[in-house]
């Protein structure tokens, strides 16, 4: 397992994952705001990136400058904001049923996602596709609307493969993968999902930021999304052991470019 903690210095954008890497539920992580703080001093772009689309990113903004960290809108993409990019790309003005909050339901309307939400049923059954997410208002109709829809061979989508979301002290709430491996059950269909570890995440933060995946890196704790999104696309890996992972589970088919104890080590490879 090769650790390539010198390409550190040859980094231009770091993507930081949320909860878990600078801070778990309302746990600041210190070294999380040195780490910010001095990389940008330096001349690196820093910006967060979380898989969890249950809440608007203003919502993000608000928390990470009550926390200390300097962050606009700018700094902050979710996997619900790659998914409504690429409905946009992909599927402009197609009607579509969303099972997630209603943060996410506004989000999706903001950014022009012609939803059915909100309507009665026979309307929010006239979709053509099914976006599933994290959904902490999940209802019984929604599966039931969502499933007959794809039964009924709407496309499928899925914001996050996450099956948690982890709490302080080790508890968890079922998450987007949860949800959608009831949808699949029931249905026989499995959705394309976006968010990290999927290309479309890398290909948005190029364009976002201008940077190339050779001369980005994704710093998180969860190997199946934050790692193997570095993995699968180029970007520099960095496992930090502040969150869900431990060293007992990497291995040599999912292990990171670097591992480190917690976020503030980078700053010693960095110059």
């Amino acid at each position: 397992m090769e650790n390539k903690t010198n390409r550190l210095k040859d980094i231009d954008l770091f993507v930081l994952d949320m909860d878990g890497t600078i801070y778990l539920g309302e746990q600041l992580f210190p070294e999380a705001l040195r780490f910010v703080k001095e990389a940008r001093e330096a001349g690196k772009k820093v910006i967060f990136f979380t898989n969890n689309a249950s809440r608007n990113p203003q919502i993000y903004v608000e928390r990470l400058n009550r926390m200390g960290f300097e962050a606009s809108r700018e700094d902050i993409l979710s996997s619900g904001d790659v998914t409504a990019a690429y409905l946009n790309l992909h599927h402009k003005d197609e009607p579509v049923y969303l099972v997630g909050t209603p943060a996410l339901e506004e989000m999706f309307r903001d950014e022009g996602i012609n939803l059915t939400n909100g309507s009665d049923r026979k309307t929010a059954e006239t979709a053509s596709i099914v976006v599933a997410s994290f959904d902490t208002t999940l209802t019984y109709e929604k599966l039931d609307i969502a499933c007959n829809l794809i039964r009924g061979g709407a496309t499928f989508y899925s914001t996050h493969p996450d099956f948690v979301c982890p709490l302080e002290g080790g508890a968890v709430l079922p998450d987007s993968g949860a949800i959608c491996a009831l949808l699949t059950s029931c249905t026989g269909v499995t959705p394309k999902y976006f968010g990290k570890p999927e290309k479309e995440t890398a290909l948005m933060l190029e364009r976002s930021y201008n940077v190339p995946p050779e001369r980005t890196a994704i710093v998180g704790d969860r190997l199946y999304t934050d790692i193997a999104l570095g993995k699968n696309n180029g970007l520099l890996s960095i496992l930090v052991l502040t969150g869900e992972t431990t060293m007992e589970d990497v291995n040599e088919s999912n292990a990171p470019d670097v591992i480190l104890n917690n976020i503030g080590e980078i700053l010693d490879y960095l110059y």
